[in-house]
């Protein structure tokens, strides 16, 4: 049995994912800075007949909280198959690059990119006692530079100076990490969900949480031959769902 961790999976996006990878037959930690919090979802789901999932406490921003996380993972399974780098935050808005506070940009980043960088880093050594390890990172289409120049765009007009440009270092990230992890079995991807309704953005958003967590699914639970190092997003039409840089 696979075994995924997705940080930040109390809620939205990350709950549904691990709901999905549960019915797949995996082994879910179901990540929460608040472990109690975590532990009721888990109540929950069992109610209603999901199995292998259980709540781990983890807070991305602290380097204690990720090594305890770490050495339950590495006690009770000895290896982590799937990484999902799912936790994120939105930080205090509007975000203009003329008057956004440099301690709400560090805020941002701190959670969506060091936060990332700490875990993937903590994993590693889990992570390639995998036959096939995977590392998805979750992304924004915001993130992308190509797209935010493209006036054409149907979110041109959406700019912010600490969320976006806290994805765009996560996507340059990401990159360096996949190429780094190349001669070994690693798929390492960035992944956006699409804007989907959820209480990160007050349910403003027209995709599913059904429909993103099927789309991280989709390409992270991946063969030998699919690419590393891609940037995939739910909002492209292409069949690929391959979004520029």
């Amino acid at each position: 049995m696979k075994t995924v961790l997705i940080t930040g999976a109390n809620r939205s996006i990350g709950l549904e994912t691990a709901k999905q990878l549960s019915e797949k037959g995996l082994f879910v930690y179901l990540g929460s800075r608040d472990l109690s919090k975590g532990e009721d979802i888990v109540k929950e789901l069992a109610e209603k007949g999901f199995q292998n999932i259980k709540a781990i406490e983890i807070d991305v921003t602290n380097p204690e909280s990720i090594s305890k996380a770490k050495n339950i993972v590495e006690n009770e399974q000895g290896r982590l198959d799937i990484l999902i780098n799912n936790a994120g935050i939105l930080g205090v808005h509007p975000q203009t690059a003329a008057e956004t506070s440099v301690n709400n940009i560090k805020e941002v980043f701190e959670t969506n990119f060091f936060g990332v960088i700490n875990v993937t880093q903590a994993f590693l050594d889990l992570l390639k006692k995998s036959e096939s390890p995977r590392i998805s990172n979750i992304t924004s289409g915001l993130g992308s530079l190509a797209l935010h120049s493209d006036p054409n765009w149907q979110y041109y007009h959406v700019k912010n100076a600490a969320y976006g440009p806290s994805k765009s270092a996560l996507n340059a990230y990401t990159i360096v990490l996949a190429y780094e992890l190349r001669d070994l079995p690693f798929k390492v991807n960035v992944i956006d969900p699409g804007y989907t309704a959820t209480d990160f953005n007050a349910h403003s958003g027209p995709g599913s949480v059904e429909s993103a967590a099927n789309f991280i699914i989709k390409h992270t639970l991946t063969d030998e031959n699919a690419p590393t190092g891609q940037f995939y997003s739910n909002d492209i039409e292409d069949e690929s769902g391959i979004s520029p840089w």
